[in-house]
């Protein structure tokens, strides 16, 4: 049986350890690059990187391993995923590569690839690159006079900044705001706060000292206390957290309290159904949004389409029902009007935009339904698949049937690490936590036997 490479947002693990080596990083240099040889002129690959340390070895890898390939190799250096993502469309490459763990600690990296038309990868191609990952691709790469070459590139921020920019109306100014920008020591330090500055704003940045090893460390989207101290500190109008690789986002109202991806997402679709924007009646988000969320849009007239965890997924079901708003409550917001992956710069600059049509404060304006008690722990688990066990089936089915119809469960496997995820919902907060406490000592139990 084929090695199992990729999770629910590429290849990711902990640097220079399975599957996480230089070596396999240059296999799927190879194997990638091969599957997207469409002809017999010279193919071109761009390759962009957050700021971890290990960006270093994984870049040189993917580089030998696409050139072995015969692709020429653009190199963008430290740059937003959702930037990689807009230049392979405008650079006419043949796939784009993201070097990135997301909002992982530094120890971590990933590899995120995209095809031509910039959106990732369908689980179909994955799994071909993944068998040609675990068989002899030699005999199919370049001949020596058909090796790529590799070089790097000026201009891609500026290219971002003004793609960043063009997604708002040339007549909304930001002028009159005062933003902090916290890049999580990530790919964003330069770009985040230069669009947002040449946009008119009043601009305070933190996380923007990257070293290697302080990416997403005690900052960015995931840890937000800095910005919202920060936030307090400077008497801000609103806080924008962006991620490692700033594909999602999380805003700070001028009071300091945190908006999530999911009141993102109401704000937007709001916004964009009472101007005629909003496509296909509804948006859409995975089965971790709020259960308040699924009702403000149902009092719009509007419908939640859910679907399981993951960007990607998310992405392929805004193409197949033709919806142009989507995301996760982690903050991955995918505009595609604008973007084929989530994109935190440019769903913040709408969130500023609304700020600034509709002269209210943040507070205000983001505060659009009240969530619905949701209680979210994890079960570290060493192998096996304890959800399959009958005890553990068993006490799934009673805790639905408790929470019943005003309630959700939704247990599952993290394509990321080893964890079980069980979260639960519902307007009984006390029910919410006894269910979800039960499960993880069920299935906890259930690892531990095993």
């Amino acid at each position: 049986m084929a090695e199992r490479y990729f999770g629910t947002d590429g290849i990711r693990g902990r640097a220079n350890k399975f599957p996480m080596t230089a070596e396999i990083a240059m296999r799927v240099g190879m194997a990638a690059g091969l599957s997207f040889q469409r002809g017999s002129y010279r193919h071109r690959v761009v390759l962009g990187k957050d700021t971890r340390l290990s960006g270093y070895m994984i870049e040189n890898a993917l580089v030998a391993g696409l050139c072995a390939a015969g692709m020429d190799v653009f190199l963008l250096g430290p740059i937003p995923t959702p930037a990689v993502a807009m230049l392979v469309r405008s650079l006419r490459a043949d796939m784009g590569v993201m070097i990135s763990a997301s909002h992982n600690p530094y120890y971590d990296n990933g590899i995120k690839l995209f095809g031509p038309d910039g959106y990732k990868l369908s689980d179909e191609i994955e799994e071909r690159i993944e068998q040609m990952l675990d068989n002899d691709i030699e005999m199919a790469l370049a001949d020596s006079d058909g090796l790529g070459r590799a070089k790097r590139i000026d201009g891609v921020h500026d290219r971002y900044i003004e793609f960043a920019k063009r997604t708002l109306p040339r007549s909304l100014s930001l002028s009159g705001l005062r933003i902090v920008v916290d890049c999580a020591n990530g790919a964003a330090y330069k770009v985040a706060p230069a669009a947002l500055w040449e946009l008119g704003a009043e601009v305070v940045t933190i996380g923007d000292q990257p070293n290697g090893t302080n990416i997403n460390k005690e900052c960015g989207s995931t840890h937000p206390t800095e910005l919202q101290k920060k936030v307090h500190e400077v008497r801000a109008d609103i806080g924008i957290a962006l991620d490692g690789d700033a594909d999602r986002v999380v805003i700070v109202d001028e009071q300091g309290e945190i908006v999530d991806g999911d009141q993102i997402m109401a704000i937007i679709a709001e916004a964009w159904h009472q101007t005629g924007r909003l496509a296909g009646g509804g948006i859409v988000s995975t089965v971790m949004s709020n259960l308040g969320l699924e009702r403000f849009l149902g009092g719009l007239n509007l419908q939640l389409h859910r679907t399981k965890v993951g960007d990607r997924y998310v992405v392929e079901h805004m193409r197949a029902h033709g919806l142009n708003v989507g995301g996760e409550q982690s903050g991955h917001i995918v505009l595609s009007d604008f973007s084929t992956t989530g994109d935190g710069l440019v769903s913040a600059l709408q969130v500023l935009a609304c700020v600034k049509r509709q002269n209210k404060p943040v507070s205000e304006l983001s505060r659009k339904f009240e969530p619905v008690p949701q209680v979210l722990k994890n079960v570290r688990i060493s192998g096996g698949s304890p959800l399959e066990e009958a005890r553990v089936k068993a006490a799934i089915e009673d805790a639905r049937r408790e929470l019943g119809v005003a309630g959700r469960l939704v247990i599952r496997p993290s394509g990321t690490e080893p964890l079980i995820r069980v979260m639960a919902e519902g307007d009984d907060q006390d029910l919410v936590e006894k269910i979800v406490d039960h499960l993880v000592e069920i299935i906890g139990e259930s690892r531990s036997a095993a």
